[in-house]
């Protein structure tokens, strides 16, 4: 029987947990330049010796995500230095910070999607056709 999860992946987990927290309790006393981050995922090298970590910032600004960037690269040295005290292993990976636009793409994308439906909706109601939506909206009387 076959492990669910490798180890690469339990320790991507744990690494996640941790460094969510740090950067949430601790670091933001040591600099409160850093906005609102969250970090999205975290991916661990086969042989456990680099970590991308994914965060995502709550801006729109780029030149603003560049410097929260910036600071988290500058200070990452610190933030390993935490994670090894809070995690046993034996040597902590290399953190490389990553901006994640997955989610500010994924907005983008259901914004295109729900302008589409509405024009869609409106080209049908000039027609004089029903939607699938108002399809949908009418209970079935069977």
């Amino acid at each position: 029987m076959a492990r669910e999860f490798s180890r690469t992946d339990r320790v991507g987990q744990q690494i996640h947990k941790e460094i969510a927290s740090i950067l949430q309790n601790e670091f933001k006393n040591r600099d409160p330049r850093l906005g609102m981050v969250t970090v999205s995922s975290v991916e661990v090298s086969r042989d456990l010796a680099h970590a991308k970590i994914y965060v995502t910032f709550f801006e729109n600004d780029d030149e603003l995500m560049k410097e929260y960037l910036t600071i988290l690269e500058e200070n990452k040295g610190y933030i390993r230095t935490l994670l090894a005290s809070r995690m046993r292993m034996r040597a902590v990976p290399a953190l490389k910070f990553v901006n994640d636009g997955s989610l500010i793409e994924g907005i983008r994308i259901a914004n295109l999607v729900s302008e589409t439906r509405n024009k869609d909706a409106e080209r049908a109601r000039l027609a004089g056709r029903e939607t699938d939506e108002q399809d949908t909206a009418k209970p079935d009387e069977e």
